[in-house]
């Protein structure tokens, strides 16, 4: 390699290696317990969204419940969804069966934390009911490692900050 292809190189690694550096620092994780009540009937259907401070859909951060056909089963997320032309690819798992538990990763964008912004859960079971707010929770730093529970399904979710 000559002196010019290397100084390129080396300048495309200092450029595209700070932007890597960036969005992992302005990334936040957390690991989520989500527990479920015991009731009668098949697994629910569990989405968690990013909403801000007025309520409005963010983004949508897990979905357990990898049948698309019962995604209509959930109103207000299903609306903002199929208008925002999200996708949410790796983002889908199978639904959570009664009384059952499930721990993933929820991912966002550091100033999301302490400004207003919520963790909203919502479930549904099939031929049962759907609630669009089984539990919101501020993303602040009081909430963490607390068991927060749901007032559907959820009996409790956990957050734990990676």
């Amino acid at each position: 390699m000559n002196k010019r292809a290397f100084a390129l190189a080396l300048i495309l690694v200092m450029i595209f290696g700070s932007s890597f550096t960036s969005t992992y620092r302005d990334a936040v994780s957390f690991k989520c317990l989500i527990q479920l009540k015991n009731y009668g009937g098949e697994g629910a259907y569990v989405i968690a969204s990013l909403v801000d401070a007025d309520g409005n859909y963010v983004k949508t951060l897990s979905v357990s419940g990898d049948d698309e056909e019962w995604y209509e089963d959930m109103p207000d997320w299903y609306k903002w969804h199929e208008g925002a032309n999200e996708n949410i690819d790796g983002l889908i798992g199978a639904s959570i069966a009664s009384g059952g538990r499930k721990i993933t990763v929820l991912e966002m964008d550091r100033s999301r934390l302490e400004a207003g912004f919520k963790l909203r859960f919502e479930t549904a079971v099939e031929d049962q009911e759907y609630y669009a707010q089984d539990l919101e929770v501020e993303l602040v730093e009081g909430n963490v490692r607390k068991k927060l529970p749901g007032n559907g399904y959820i009996r409790y979710v956990q957050l734990i900050q990676k």
